[in-house]
């Protein structure tokens, strides 16, 4: 993909520097329980070991008197090879920028852009705490990406699906959420929730922003190298549902699916590419079979 020496978002923020302890409500409750016992001199003990723990970087004893995250700076120094993944996803943003805004304009609507944060370990969203564990993620409550740039690793060994426009493809993929945010789509589908077919609504989701993420390659076709279409195909082929099952439990559950089969992802991404239409991309309206 060819992105050196192009412009980068704006809306990009950097929080690697940043680590969060979450709150416990058991540490409110020890101090109670605590105070009661030895009043206020163990109280205070407990606090001094607190700070012991804060000071190892293990606990925050501001955590445990208000029972709410912390946050605290760290001293981070990105090696060259990730900082420069970083300015490679501050372009891949700035892409999606300018194929939506274009996009929502011919139909009459401004694009709201989202923020893209890279954080390390973990990160607090409106949505609850983030982890790296979970992968990249979008949520809708504060219109934020989140990535851990250590996915790209994760992506490229256990995932075997290397190359730069797989990268380009997992950033289009949670764009595309927001896209579905802002046409009311998640928020359709965020009613579901709780109901016993709430799976399939998650995988209709799920697939239309694979769909989403090929419209935005449609588009940005004059910066693609020979290869990368194939490097995306191998990304989205790789997370599927039942080749993450199949990896990690041994077998496929199909009832257990929140975001398709590989199958499913590489054909609906495949479909967005192919049309490069918004509109092509309704999963919504077919048999959930059918998709």
């Amino acid at each position: 993909m060819k992105w050196k020496g192009r412009r980068g978002s704006a809306n990009i923020r950097d929080s690697r520097g940043k680590r969060v302890t979450a709150g416990s409500a058991i540490g409110v409750t020890v101090l109670q329980l605590v105070g009661r016992r030895f009043g206020a001199k163990g109280i205070v003990a407990v606090l001094v070991v607190g700070l012991g723990l804060w000071f190892l970087g293990i606990g925050d004893p501001a955590s445990m008197l208000t029972g709410r995250p912390t946050v605290r700076e760290v001293n981070y120094s990105p090696s060259p090879e990730e900082q420069a993944l970083y300015e490679f996803v501050a372009v891949v943003l700035a892409d999606t920028e300018d194929v939506w805004t274009a996009e929502f304009s011919k139909r009459g609507a401004s694009y709201a852009e989202p923020v893209l944060v890279v954080y390390r370990d973990n990160a607090q969203t409106a949505c609850g705490m983030g982890d790296a564990r979970m992968g990249p993620f979008y949520c809708p409550a504060d219109r934020q990406v989140y990535i851990d740039l250590r996915f790209y690793d994760e992506l490229e060994k256990s995932f075997e699906a290397p190359g730069d426009f797989a990268q380009a493809y997992v950033i289009a993929h949670e764009i595309g959420h927001h896209v579905q945010n802002l046409l009311g789509v998640s928020d359709m589908v965020s009613a579901r929730r709780g109901e016993p077919d709430y799976n399939k609504w998650s995988v209709r989701l799920e697939l239309q922003a694979d769909f989403l993420a090929g419209v935005w390659a449609f588009h940005n076709r004059r910066y693609l190298d020979h290869g990368d279409v194939e490097e995306a195909v191998r990304a989205a082929n790789a997370i599927g549902d039942d080749a993450i099952q199949l990896r990690s439990q041994g077998r496929i559950v199909p009832h257990a699916f929140t975001h398709g089969t590989s199958e499913q992802r590489t054909r609906w991404f495949m479909n967005g590419l192919k049309s490069g239409q918004i509109e092509d991309g309704d999963t919504f309206v077919m048999a959930y079979d059918a998709l």
